[in-house]
């Protein structure tokens, strides 16, 4: 069984990486609504992750674009992703100053913030879609197609984790831990989003195949 599909989606959504954000968008919420936020925003990243697996080819297909040019795209913005993440920024996304203001207003609103923006852009934005994507034409099988799926769920539930032990999380690493994580997963990512650009690249070129 190939485990770096989910290596891959665990080093991009690194959930311990929107610890902070997940507290700070939260503040002033009671156990219920924190519950509800954590259920929400865990489903709402798997259900990403199974549209991107199931119908990402087939919207691409809709567009004609070659599944080379969109590994390269993505392997670029993976690449990105990374340089944030060695910057100790989430990787999918850095969120302004006026996105934390308005999230800081949902809450006190009461209004749920787990689909935008803790699912999307922070935990699950555009650079996990196009890895999932790069990775759903890879499979040869529904077993591998279910499989790549199951990982979306694993993903959910390490967030639902990581969310529910906020507290305790940040209490233990610090910013400084969560920032040492957050580089380490960094720079895993960097190297897989090399392999993923090199793969597109080759098919476009195959000269560079040698």
């Amino acid at each position: 069984m190939d485990f770096k599909p989910l290596v891959t989606l665990l080093a991009i959504v690194n959930p311990l990486a929107i610890v902070p954000f997940f507290i700070h968008y939260t503040q002033g919420f009671s156990q219920a609504q924190r519950q509800r936020t954590i259920a929400v925003a865990s489903f709402s990243a798997v259900v990403v992750i199974a549209i991107s697996a199931l119908l990402g080819l087939q919207i691409l297909s809709f567009f004609g674009i070659s599944l080379a040019s969109f590994q390269v795209g993505g392997g670029m913005l993976l690449l990105t992703s990374a340089l944030n993440m060695l910057n100790a920024q989430p990787a999918e996304a850095k969120t302004t100053t006026s996105e934390m203001e308005d999230g800081a207003e949902k809450a006190a609103q009461g209004a749920s913030i787990a689909v935008v923006p803790l699912t999307i852009p922070l935990l699950t934005g555009p650079a996990t879609m196009s890895t999932v994507v790069i990775y759903a034409e890879k499979a040869k099988t529904l077993l591998q197609l279910g499989t790549l799926v199951g990982y979306g769920l694993v993903i959910g539930l390490a967030t639902a984790l990581c969310f529910s032990l906020a507290e305790p999380i940040a209490r233990v690493l610090g910013k400084t831990g969560i920032n040492v994580m957050t580089r380490l997963m960094g720079l895993i990512l960097a190297a897989l989003a090399v392999e993923v650009m090199a793969d597109g690249l080759g098919k476009l070129f195959p000269v560079l195949r040698g």
